[in-house]
C-alpha cells in the first residue's frame, strides 16, 4: 500500500477531509521520529513497540578475501509486532 492509498483509507475511517488526515498523520510519524531519535521506546496499543538499540562495535570476518573489518557502533530500531497482531498473521482469530 503506498502513502497515497493509506491516506485515502484513513481520511475514510477518521472521517475528516483530507488535509487534516494528512496532518494527523504527519503530527503521529513525526512524534514517533522525535521519540526514537531520544532513544525512548514508543508503544501503540494493539499494534506494537518502537525501540531504538544500540549496536556495539564489532569485527567481521570476509571469508571472500579473508580480511578483517571493523563495522562501527550504530543505533537500530527495531519494532515488535502486539500479539493480536502475531496472531492475525497467524490466521487466528483473537477470541479463539
Amino acid at each position: 500500500m503506498e502513502y497515497k492509498e493509506f491516506l485515502e483509507l484513513l481520511q475514510k475511517r477518521v472521517g475528516k477531509d483530507k488535509r487534516s488526515t494528512e496532518r494527523l498523520s504527519s503530527c503521529v510519524v513525526k512524534t514517533l521520529k522525535e521519540q526514537c531519535a531520544d532513544m525512548n521506546t514508543v508503544s501503540v496499543k494493539g499494534f506494537g513497540n518502537f525501540e531504538p538499540k544500540k549496536k556495539l562495535e564489532r569485527e567481521i570476518f570476509n571469508p571472500a578475501t579473508g580480511s578483517k573489518m571493523l563495522v562501527p557502533p550504530k543505533i537500530v530500531l527495531t519494532f515488535k509486532p502486539s500479539t493480536s497482531i502475531k496472531n492475525q498473521l497467524k490466521g487466528i482469530k483473537p477470541n479463539e
